[in-house]
């Protein structure tokens, strides 16, 4: 799979991150909203090495978390990434996002997966099954899971999050969805 060329849909595009793109990539990383599933928020200098790191990902890796923009401003973050080994679902590969909370409720990330996970399972190289995954309390994300066609896996214990300090971040449920089922449920008739 390589995400490197730009995935557009009728409203979004997911493309690779450019520097005007910087404010808001770090309002995605600080807003406590956006980040209340997540253990940490990063100051300006993080999220910037952040986004450099994640282009770095793309160029290596073809895959990466990219711009989710809209109207032509980034609003969100969406993409895949090779799993980590230390997760308990790898080796594989997952999707994931995060929006802005004004564009919340408006489909954006629906249908952007949609269109991310076609070029996954298309071929030449398709994946066999991507993993998605979030805090069990994350109803909206699970949502999104199950609009895309994903089934429900093993819960697991987030291994890079700290019961100590986040105990409410800890419990993951895990979601796969194969190439197969994704196929089928796109088929005409």
């Amino acid at each position: 799979m390589d995400m490197r060329a730009p995935i557009v849909t009728p409203r979004t595009r997911v493309r690779r991150w450019q520097d005007r793109d910087r404010p808001a990539f770090h309002r995605l990383n600080a807003d406590e909203t956006v980040m209340r599933f997540f253990p940490m928020r990063r100051t300006r200098h993080e999220s910037d090495a952040l986004m450099d790191d994640l282009d770095a990902r793309l160029e290596r890796d073809g895959i990466s978390f990219l711009a989710l923009e809209v109207e032509g401003e980034a609003v969100g973050i969406l993409g895949m990434a090779v799993l980590d080994a230390i997760m308990p679902c790898s080796p594989g590969h997952e999707i994931g996002w995060r929006l802005l909370p004004e564009f919340w409720g408006k489909g954006y990330v629906t249908e952007a997966a949609a269109a991310c996970l076609a070029r996954a399972f298309a071929e030449p190289g398709a994946l066999a099954e991507v993993t998605s995954f979030c805090v069990e309390t994350n109803a909206a994300s699970e949502a999104v899971m199950l609009r895309l066609g994903f089934s429900r896996g093993a819960d697991f214990d987030h291994p890079r999050i700290s019961r100590d300090t986040h105990p409410e971040l800890v419990r993951h449920r895990l979601y796969r969805l194969s190439r197969a089922t994704f196929t089928a449920r796109r088929a005409p008739g």
